[in-house]
């Protein structure tokens, strides 16, 4: 099965999440599909919190694709930013 997880990056201390397409086998760093964004949650002046295509996202979806629970709230999250 097709999930759209995050995978974490960063320093200690300082997490930084890509949002990716990955079979749900594959470890949390591992191999992955594709890239759909990332997720930066100690995002302080000019940096972006939240950076998601989420055209991809519903394709992937649309394909079958599950959601993380995580991730579903940021792909809402970033509904809202795009609207505004």
């Amino acid at each position: 099965m097709v999930k759209i997880r995050l995978s974490r990056g960063g320093a200690k201390g300082r997490p930084f999440y890509h949002v990716v397409v990955t079979d749900q086998r594959s470890k949390r760093d591992g191999r992955n599909i594709e890239n759909v964004g990332y997720y930066n949650p100690v995002a302080s002046g000019k940096d972006k919190r939240l950076e998601l295509n989420v055209e991809r996202v519903k394709e992937w979806v649309g394909k079958g694709a599950q959601l993380t629970d995580k991730v579903a709230a940021l792909v809402k999250e970033a509904g809202k930013q795009q609207a505004a």
